[in-house]
């Protein structure tokens, strides 16, 4: 047990001083904006040196546990901890964080609550990732939708209160499942509430009791994932939001569907998941080419790039699926390499749209030679996404698709067969990207308007695409980076799958 409450003054000190914005005596938007990203920068240090110096590596075991006696009534304790597991969320959500306070510059229009939000997104966000009570990680789950819903139906574009109100159907109605799930498991043989991670790890449940609970927990994590035919949400969300809420969304609102998956579904529920593991590799290879095939169709730049996020999700769902250290070590990579992804692409479209106001690809062209800064990262974040070889996502899906191979759980023929349909996926995937750049960059459309002005990316846009870059090609180069904060945590989960 750490007697230092280390995790807690990490889950709280964005919210604590986040309220302060309102008490703050000047009202300039500068003012505002230089205390957020400074409460965001100090938050990602502490998460830091958390990391550097109290996390021990080849430890598979909760470490910095804490654990304090919140609600006697129903046992409900505020307990927290960190493993090779929710480690890598955490960092990417401090370092994603930081970046899109220093994207939402711009937000002059209630500036106050606008960081104020943001703040209380990075709180529930770190909340979730370190929670070890299945109560807390229920109550830091819907405690995130709050902050989202308000950010997309304020200062979201013209159909913004229908993307919101979209989002907060799918998420809070499937939010349901989720108490259902966490219910049926604490008060499952035992004398009294238990949600300690720990303890129903260890328990034993009747199969059938595990593909209830199960089902349940897969409904409301294929939401936020997203897995379709609950992915609908994602584009219109995407496509209305600003573009900094879009970095959280895409960076790890997303990823919080994903580790849950591994977190709940895999790791205390592995009979159910090991019935269910073929039909999550089927829907996440229908996943990966229904995006592929669906994206040419979008206008939009924002939704089409959404529908990139859809294709990347079915990777991961087949790595979770694939029962392999390899697959769920490829999983894991997935998660980080496309929160850097999807996080700068979305905040390119979002400094384009800055210069001509315009969101529909069949109106652009031409952008190249007067903004090459963003042609280039544009260019260089579209081959990442469409897995260059050098680039983090390049790594991740052929990690996944080792882990397909060494499974024990198929069929030479049906390995084979499932890599021939996810190899088609990938040979999709670079048309909608390629084709997107193409109608941005390419031509003369917006190039020969007169009186059209265009301004390249200026140091402070400059710095957040290059520091989303470096993390996405250093990991493309040394993946062991990322891969020796879960290796020993999924040996663990597999070493002991079918026995508890």
């Amino acid at each position: 047990m750490n007697y230092f409450p280390w995790l807690t003054i990490v889950v709280v000190f964005p919210i604590f001083f986040g309220s302060l914005l309102f008490f703050l005596p000047h009202k300039g938007n500068k003012v505002i904006r230089w205390y957020t990203i400074c409460i965001c920068f100090l938050e990602l240090l502490m998460i830091t040196y958390t990391f550097c110096y109290h996390f021990e590596f080849d430890d598979p075991l909760i470490q910095l546990t804490e654990g304090y006696k919140w609600i006697y009534f129903m046992n409900f304790y505020w307990r927290l901890g960190i493993d090779g597991l929710s480690i890598g969320p955490i960092l990417l959500t401090g370092f994603i964080t930081t970046l899109a306070t220093l994207a939402a510059w711009p937000v002059t229009r209630n500036s106050r609550l606008f960081h104020f939000l943001m703040l209380t997104m990075y709180s529930g966000q770190i909340g979730l990732f370190s929670s070890r009570d299945l109560l807390l990680f229920f109550l830091m789950w819907e405690f995130e939708l709050i902050p989202v819903y308000l950010l997309i139906s304020m200062w979201g574009g013209k159909k913004r209160l229908y993307s919101a109100t979209k989002f907060i159907l799918y998420t809070a109605g499937s939010s349901i499942f989720l108490l259902m799930g966490v219910l049926g498991i604490g008060l499952y043989g035992f004398n009294e509430p238990t949600f300690n991670f720990e303890t129903s790890a260890n328990q034993s449940y009747p199969v059938a009791l595990e593909i209830i609970v199960y089902i349940g927990f897969l409904i409301v994590f294929a939401v936020k994932s997203p897995i379709i035919p609950l992915h609908t949400w994602l584009p219109d969300t995407h496509g209305e939001a600003h573009y900094s809420t879009c970095m959280l969304l895409a960076g790890i609102l997303l990823k919080m569907g994903a580790y849950g998956l591994v977190r709940i579904n895999m790791e205390l529920l592995p009979s159910a998941h090991s019935i269910f593991s073929p039909w999550l590799i089927i829907v996440g290879i229908i996943q990966i080419i229904y995006a592929a095939l669906t994206s040419p169709g979008q206008r939009n730049l924002k939704k089409r790039i959404a529908y990139s996020s859809v294709s990347h999700m079915g990777f991961i769902i087949i790595g979770i699926g694939s029962i392999s250290d390899a697959g769920l070590n490829g999983s894991i990579l997935q998660i980080i390499s496309h929160g850097f992804i999807g996080t700068g692409l979305f905040f390119l479209a979002g400094t384009g749209y800055d210069r001509i106001r315009l969101v529909y690809l069949d109106d652009m062209g031409g952008m190249a030679i007067p903004i090459p800064k963003i042609f280039t990262t544009f260019s260089i974040l579209s081959m990442a996404s469409l897995a260059l070889p050098g680039m983090s996502g390049f790594v991740a899906e052929l990690i996944v698709f080792f882990g397909i191979l060494t499974s024990q759980k198929y069929l030479l023929m049906t390995k084979i067969l499932l890599l021939f349909v996810m190899a088609i996926g990938m040979i999709l995937t670079p048309i909608y990207l390629l084709s997107m750049l193409r109608q941005m960059f390419y031509g003369y459309k917006l190039f020969n308007v007169q009186n059209f002005s265009f301004f390249d990316s200026g140091p402070r846009e400059l710095f957040v695409s290059i520091s989303i870059l470096l993390p996405i090609i250093g990991i493309g180069i040394y993946p062991d980076f990322v891969l020796a904060l879960s290796i020993d945590k999924v040996e663990a989960i597999l070493g002991n799958y079918f026995y508890r």
